[in-house]
């Protein structure tokens, strides 16, 4: 999973990490290089005081002339090490016990050209715009300027500086959602939306068989009255998994189907309701009309809205959407096992200030994974 990302925050990593460590070399032999003449100058200056001294050659005058032009050589060479200051923002004197210590600092100019080729990557990798722009402000904000162990853990730095700025736009708004399911009074309603086609039905069966597992009974719903075969297709998971489910004449109020899982939950200290709804784009006018009535009628304590990772910018684009229109509280991603690129589970809460809250990996009713931020950005991270 994720593969294709993993890959270019890797060479990102690697190819900070080597240049750090051939500038540290060129930067010693530049050291070495300016200090190699001025030695040798002292030398055959010592060397020709002696040789003065011995001739008894130097002069009253020739003293004063040298004494009168050390304070400037002194001034000169002071404002050459401010010059220095301002340039590097670190005095020489700094920087040399910086490198005596095996320290080096990473500088704006040497990262430029590698931000440039990483938000070419996660462009590349179906992250939105503005979420790549934050995460290459939060790398430059946490590698510029800052000292780091020269030659053996400069790749630990830059992956530390991606994993915070990765885990700081992928952790939005998120919330434990077992807990919440937990303290929640009885019976939770969840009202699954988003397009047709992304997986929605069988998500529904996965989060059931999901909370079944952990002790929580649920119901099923089918407000997809639109759909001609919704019926079928959600009884048939309902039948597999042994679930109630509570369905309606195809074209009935779907907003009455969900009423009426909720009341056979209250009647029968259900935990959780499961409501599908109609595909629909946020542009169908009636369709989104039927949400707002469910809105109004059910008062449901989440909206989840469900779409396929291997969608992309498509996917984050229908998030937007789809929260701006009837403002949901979450997102399930499906068929993340088969997205190799990762661009929706990076963006989609960060664009929307709602957490995805799992992703589908895979057939079977236990493929559902809980979304964890950490584990995420430790899988695109971690060395293989």
């Amino acid at each position: 999973m994720f593969d294709g990302l993993k890959d270019k925050l890797g060479k990102f990593t690697s190819d900070v990490e080597e240049d750090a460590e051939v500038e540290d070399a060129e930067d010693v032999e530049a050291d070495v290089e300016e200090d190699a003449p001025e030695s040798e100058s002292e030398a055959e200056a010592a060397e020709s005081d002696a040789e003065s001294e011995a001739d008894g050659s130097t002069t009253a005058g020739d003293a004063t002339a040298e004494s009168a032009e050390e304070p400037e050589q002194s001034e000169s060479q002071s404002d050459a090490d401010a010059d220095d200051d301002a340039n590097d923002g670190r005095g020489i004197g700094e920087r040399a016990k910086l490198f005596a210590t095996g320290k080096a600092v990473i500088d704006e100019d040497d990262l430029q050209d590698h931000l440039d080729e990483l938000e070419l990557a996660l462009l590349q990798s179906d992250v939105e715009m503005g979420v790549a722009e934050e995460i290459l402000d939060g790398v430059e904000a946490n590698l510029v300027g800052e000292t780091r162990r020269r030659l053996q853990s400069t790749g630990n730095l830059v992956r530390d500086a991606l994993r915070e700025a990765l885990y700081d736009v992928i952790s939005v708004g998120q919330f434990d959602f077992d807990e919440r399911v937990a303290e929640a009074d009885k019976p939770l309603v969840i009202i699954f939306t988003g397009i047709n086609g992304v997986g929605k039905t069988t998500t529904i069966a996965k989060l059931s068989e999901y909370l079944e597992a952990r002790d929580f009974s649920t119901v099923m719903a089918n407000g997809d009255t639109y759909r001609a075969g919704a019926n079928e297709q959600l009884r048939e998971h309902a039948d597999n998994l042994g679930r109630k489910l509570i369905t309606h004449e195809q074209g009935s109020d779907p907003a009455a189907v969900i009423y009426d899982a909720v009341e056979y939950a209250n009647a029968n200290d259900v935990d959780v309701v499961l409501g599908d709804t109609a595909g629909r784009l946020h542009t169908s006018d009636d369709l989104m009309a039927q949400l707002e009535k469910i809105d109004r009628v059910i008062d449901p304590d989440m909206t989840v809205f469900v779409d396929e990772a291997v969608a992309g910018q498509d996917a984050v684009k229908r998030a937007r959407e789809f929260n701006d229109a009837a403002s949901i509280d979450g997102a399930i991603l499906t068929k993340a096992d088969a997205d190799s690129q990762g661009g929706a589970a990076i963006s989609i809460a960060h664009v929307t200030g709602k957490p995805i809250l799992f992703l589908g990996t895979g057939q079977g009713y236990d493929d559902l994974t809980r979304f964890d931020p950490e584990d995420v950005v430790d899988r695109l991270l971690t060395e293989e």
